[in-house]
């Protein structure tokens, strides 16, 4: 009777202990929310010209978009012309950030010029038109 050499008991605790994993997981997705990088885009499909001496810039920048038909999107909504220079104003909160202007090649220069004017007058002392390299 060799078998019953070992004793069997029977308080012996069978389970896993899940806490440390549970841990892990939410060291993990913290670590995943804060190291993701949030891009903000225009919100509209727009066709931006070419330019040989294009330069990348600060990913904190305010982006409005303007397309074919010359309709001024920010965050993913139309504005109106008149809504830029409040809106522009709010993004700030008191940051030093860039404006970035992703006007289609089709849309009208007039536009794009009011839409500069009325980020300067918001406060933005950097403002910039996007295009492909």
């Amino acid at each position: 009777m060799r078998r019953l050499n070992r004793i069997i008991n029977e308080d012996t605790v069978t389970d896993i202990n899940i806490s440390p994993l549970i841990d892990m997981m939410f060291l993990l997705l913290i670590f995943f929310i804060v190291t993701a990088s949030f891009v903000q885009e225009s919100g509209v499909e727009i066709n931006r010209p070419q330019a040989s001496s294009a330069t990348m810039l600060d990913k904190q920048s305010i982006i409005i978009g303007v397309d074919s038909s010359d309709r001024i999107f920010m965050g993913g909504n139309e504005i109106e012309l008149s809504q830029v220079r409040t809106l522009v104003a709010a993004n700030l909160r008191n940051e030093k950030k860039s404006a970035v202007i992703v006007a289609d090649e089709k849309s009208r220069s007039g536009i794009v010029i009011h839409i500069v004017d009325e980020c300067r007058l918001a406060g933005v002392e950097d403002v910039s038109v996007a295009t492909e390299e």
